[in-house]
Order: structure tokens, then sequence, then C-alpha cells
């Protein structure tokens, strides 16, 4: 009896495992929308969720732009994009967002290689590094998730308006819940962290979302903030390095309920092709569903603070 059991409770055990993988995975996009005749750009998609999005804009007939700052790597993601779509009509283009001069550069190529631009994916992004700068002096966490991803978008907004309807889905993160916008201290110079830095570049992200809505109303451009999830990508790699061993140790258990970069990507999708959402703008999304921002990533006047010293910030003011 004793060894019947010991068969036999494996099963119920690793059921149980599946399905609570399953719910930890989150919704998925159930959209068939084409993308056919139209253009996608995609900011670090050379990896992890911004490659999964690539894949799947591809297969959806769209001509996608991997703007990513290794070419080698970029170009390599390219041709398995080709690859898994079917979908040969895949580039590359330079992008450092740790750069304006590069951002510029990108904006200015874009506008005068392409006829439309009708989804910009801001996509790319660096967490939890040690406290680095900018090519312009910029704490590089806000400089890159934020600024460059603002400068980018501000110069695009023209071919965006032109291809409309079109997008701008911003990927954000569950951290903004506990971000602060250091308006008097906006590169943390005083008290750097590598957490709250994060935080705070998450945050804008979701305030910039906000307000960009707000400027783009009536021009049938509309914008989404979204959290993707907990996934396995390379975006933990100045985080996990820095833990000491044992607390390397105490995550390995929670590295089998992460999120795959496909399953991460979802959310991504959902906000970039589903037909429900095109009258809406402006809102924060979770597993392929509305979620309510935090107090701090719904407030206004805090958004157009933001708005205005981050256009100050990159020489759009």
């Amino acid at each position: 009896c004793q060894s019947i059991l010991s068969n036999v409770a494996p099963v119920p055990v690793g059921v149980g495992i599946f399905v609570l993988r399953r719910w930890l995975a989150g919704g998925v996009c159930r959209s068939k929308a084409r993308l056919d005749g139209k253009t996608v750009l995609i900011t670090g998609a050379n990896t992890g969720i911004g490659k999964e999005t690539a894949v799947d804009m591809a297969k959806r007939g769209a001509r996608v732009i991997l703007a990513c700052r290794d070419m080698g790597r970029a170009n390599r993601a390219a041709d398995e994009v080709r690859k898994r779509s079917g979908n040969g009509n895949v580039i590359v283009k330079m992008l450092d967002l740790a750069s304006l001069q590069s951002v510029r550069a990108l904006a200015k190529d874009v506008q005068q290689t392409e006829e439309r631009l009708d989804l910009l994916i801001n996509n790319a992004g660096i967490m939890m590094c040690p406290q680095w700068n900018t090519e312009d002096g910029f704490e590089m966490q806000f400089g890159v998730n934020h600024l460059g991803h603002f400068l980018l978008t501000n110069l695009l907004l023209d071919l965006l308006k032109k291809s409309a309807p079109s997008r701008v889905v911003n990927v954000s993160s569950l951290a903004h819940e506990t971000g602060k916008i250091h308006f008097d201290d906006i590169n943390l110079e005083k008290n750097y962290d590598a957490h709250t830095s994060y935080q705070q570049s998450k945050l804008a992200n979701v305030l910039f979302t906000r307000e960009l809505a707000v400027r783009l109303k009536g021009t049938e451009v509309t914008t989404y903030a979204l959290h993707p999830g907990v996934i396995h990508t390379e975006l933990g790699r100045h985080f996990l390095p820095a833990l000491p061993l044992w607390k390397r140790l105490l995550f390995l258990p929670f590295f089998f309920f992460v999120k795959t970069p496909w399953q991460g990507a979802q959310t991504t999708i959902y906000c970039s092709v589903n037909e429900s959402l095109q009258n809406t703008s402006g809102l924060y999304y979770s597993d392929c569903a509305p979620k309510e921002a935090a107090p701090q990533g719904r407030d206004d006047t805090a958004a157009r603070r933001l708005w205005d010293l981050s256009a100050s910030m990159v020489g759009l003011a």
C-alpha cells in the first residue's frame, strides 16, 4: 500500500505545479489581427520579450524594425525573427538609448527612409545597474528607460500621426507602484540606490503614457503602458550578480515560476494589436487586461511636471 501511495502521490503534486505555473504565466493575447502593410519599430528587440514581440509582429505580416545597441546581436536576432516568422521584411537599425545623439540619428533615419510608422514599442530597458551615467550625464536607468524613449517618441510623432490610427506602447513594470519622481534630485546624485532609480524610471513610463495620451487626443495615436510580469530575461544581469551567494540560492526556486519571454511578451502584443483598445488611451495593463495604476501613476499634475522637465533635459523645451 505504501509503495502504491508513493507512486501515486507525485501525480497530484505534478498537476498542482503545472496549474500553478500556468496561472502565474498570466494572460495570452488571442487577437488574430493582421498587420500587413504596417510598420512596427521595437526598441531592444534583440533579446527577451522584445524579440518575442518582434516574432509575433512579423508573423502578422508587419515590416519590423529592430532598434538595438549591439548590431551583432541585433542581426542574429533579425535572422531568427525572419526564420521563425517566415517574414523576410525584418530590418535592423542602430539605437543607443543612453545617447541622445543616437536617438536623434535613429529618428532622422526612420523619418527619411520609412513612409509610415504604425506602432512604436518602447521595450528596451536597464534594471538596477550601478550608479552609471548616460553619455549626456543623466542617471542611467532614468536616462535609458525614460528619457531616451521620451525623446524618440516625440521625434517620431509626426510619422505616427501620418500613419494613424497608430499606437505607442511603453513597457513599464509593477515596480512603478513603489516609485516616486524625485523632482528635486532627478539623477539621484545625493543618495543613489539602484532599486529607487528603477522604480522612478518605471513610474516615469506610466506618467509619460498618461500625459502623452492627453497631448495626442483627437489624433488617433493611442498610448499604453504595461507590466509584462516577472520574466526570466537578461534584464536582471546587473541585479543578480550583485547579490550575496546565499541570496542568489534563495532565488533559485523562484525562477521555476517566472514567465518565459514568450509569456512575458503577451501583454505587449495585446496592447499593440487588440482591436478593443483602439479607442482607449493612456491606461495601464497587466496580464492582457486593464489594471489601475498606482495612485502616483495617476497623478496628472506630476505627469505634466515630468513632461516639462523631460523636455527640458533632452532639448525639446
